[in-house]
């Protein structure tokens, strides 16, 4: 049995179809692309976090990389002298905004996604709560297609164990995508390697374990076979 667990949500109005056979294209034509063989498309893969949001834009067809990046916020509520709900909006919009950006830039077709899990306090309970509720409703409002897929199962699919250091599954994915390279390897004070790409750790880190959402989700997602023929 398949221990992946995905919630998958395709646009029902791409799939109803009028008198004469013709499919109703919504308010996204470009979506249509998704379910038309030969016709590329492009997704994006995110490693959802409030301070450190990792994602990629891939070529759904050749599994080209396209772009990659890191949204990184953090709290100045102290510093600045705002209320602690004020920021927490503030940093919503931050993200908010570079997503839907990617979105109409790259005319995103799918999203796939890892599923936030666990918290030890209220607060981390809350920013699971809105990097899930801020996905879902990019998903709905925008009619495009999402599955999720625990932190588990990527790792499990990508080392053949649920539990890695960064730098492994770094290397993992390095060995498997062409990823775009700006300042390359970063060390730490220590001299290890703690970044392949960006030369920061923290945004390869993320980078990665969004890649390694899409991995498992090209062997497990039905619905990426089928827009992949």
């Amino acid at each position: 049995m398949k221990r992946t667990k995905q919630l998958t949500y395709i646009p029902t109005r791409l799939h109803e179809a009028d008198e004469a056979g013709s499919v109703i294209k919504g308010k996204h034509p470009e979506m249509m692309n998704i379910m038309t063989p030969g016709c590329s498309f492009n997704i994006l893969t995110n490693d959802p976090s409030f301070t450190a949001w990792g994602w990629a834009v891939i070529d759904g067809k050749t599994s080209a990389i396209l772009k990659t990046g890191c949204i990184k916020t953090k709290t100045e509520g102290k510093k600045r002298r705002i209320r602690k709900g004020d920021e927490t909006v503030q940093r919503t919009g931050e993200i908010d905004q570079v997503i839907l950006g990617l979105i109409k830039k790259y005319k995103i077709s799918y999203i796939l996604t890892e599923l936030p899990h666990g918290s030890q306090n209220a607060s981390g309970a809350l920013m699971i709560g809105i990097v899930i509720g801020l996905l879902k409703m990019l998903s709905d409002t925008l009619e495009i297609g999402i599955e999720w897929y625990s932190e588990r199962d990527s790792k499990k699919c990508l080392l053949g164990k649920i539990s890695a250091t960064k730098i492994e599954t770094m290397i993992a994915i390095d060995k498997l995508y062409d990823v775009p390279i700006t300042k390359g390897i970063g060390k730490n004070r220590k001299g290890e390697i703690v970044a392949l790409w960006s030369g920061v750790g923290y945004i390869d880190e993320a980078v990665a374990d969004a890649l390694a959402i899409y991995n498992v989700a090209m062997k497990e997602s039905s619905t990426l076979k089928l827009m992949k023929r």
